[in-house]
């Protein structure tokens, strides 16, 4: 039997690495050797944290999670690895999985999808990410030479960035608190701004910035019956809005957005695999590189989250090697 290391939350604010026991793979399944993996810093710093709300325990489970909120618990969703054992067709084949930071494990052939050749290991790790922001395009529904301004230049945010920047003749405007940020949206095809800066009269605005005081400027700067897409979770913590003012006159719409569906009106045509491998696919750009801000050493992570899931972290997306 193989043995595999994995990172557990043992306790809100202290994490581990434990050894489990590997039994061999059954028909139709996969043994996957990881190469790389992504710290998720919005969603996992708050299950780092223990500030999982107990409502949301089981919406917020991960597909191969172990253990329960708040801990202890594996948790994690951004892997890239080789298949060792499986399908013929399978070995050597690089291949994406939604597991938790873990350096060799089993799934359902099913569970993987299959890496494109010209997209880097390392890159290839933005692929729950991107799902993400796939999924904020649809549900925010932008349109040709539509002037929108995106909040919060985390990952989510500068992807959906980049894709609304695609659209014909889009204005995207990053905005974000932290001025050293102000190169990245160059690459994406946008502009960047302050929130004190940022361009009123948005047709559309997306918050990503997990602040609500990003959700009280994206409020500021929609135009007249825009709407607001909120893709931030919060997890424990209330925002309070000011919904009076001119909220009402304005007829804004106030819309969330989340991952864990596929939105109505794609539900019937798009899978979660359908919505992957194009989340895959579109990594073969590599303007996303920008994105990836540090690479540390698997056996490090214990350390490494209390850094990443400090507010003060600045990091956007860090990545560990299992070399």
């Amino acid at each position: 039997m193989l043995e595999a290391r994995a990172f557990w939350v043992a306790s809100p604010g202290r994490g581990e690495i434990k050894s489990q026991q590997l039994r061999s793979p059954e028909p139709g399944e996969v043994l996957v050797r990881t190469l790389r993996s992504a710290v998720s810093r919005g969603t996992e710093s708050l299950v780092f944290r223990g500030e999982v709300p107990q409502s949301e325990w089981r919406r917020m489970r991960c597909p191969f999670q172990e253990g329960e909120f708040p801990a202890p618990v594996k948790y994690g969703y951004s892997a890239v690895g080789i298949v060792e054992a499986g399908p013929a067709e399978m070995l050597g084949c690089r291949v994406f999985c939604l597991y938790p930071h873990q350096d060799r494990f089993i799934v359902p052939m099913a569970a993987v999808a299959e890496v494109p050749d010209t997209v880097p290991d390392r890159r290839a790790t933005l692929a729950a990410n991107m799902e993400t922001a796939i999924n904020g395009i649809w549900d925010a529904t932008p349109g040709p030479g539509d002037h929108i301004a995106v909040i919060g230049a985390g990952v989510v945010g500068c992807l959906v960035a980049a894709l609304a920047a695609r659209l014909p003749g889009a204005e995207v405007e990053l905005i974000d608190v932290d001025p050293r940020r102000q190169e990245i949206p160059a690459g994406l095809g946008c502009r960047f701004a302050t929130p004190e800066k940022a361009s009123p009269e948005a047709d559309l605005v997306v918050h990503a910035s997990g602040s609500p005081a990003g959700l009280a400027t994206a409020l500021t700067i929609a135009g007249r019956e825009a709407a607001v897409i909120e893709m931030s979770w919060y997890g424990t913590r209330t925002v309070a809005l000011e919904l009076g003012g001119a909220f009402h006159s304005r007829r804004l719409t106030l819309l969330s957005s989340q991952v864990g569906a596929v939105p109505p009106a794609r539900r019937q045509r798009w899978s979660h695999r359908r919505r992957l491998t194009l989340a895959l696919s579109l990594l073969r750009d590599p303007a996303f590189d920008i994105l990836l801000s540090g690479e540390t050493e698997f056996s490090l992570l214990p350390d490494l989250m209390l850094q990443l899931a400090a507010p003060s972290a600045s990091a956007l997306c860090h990545t560990l090697r299992y070399d």
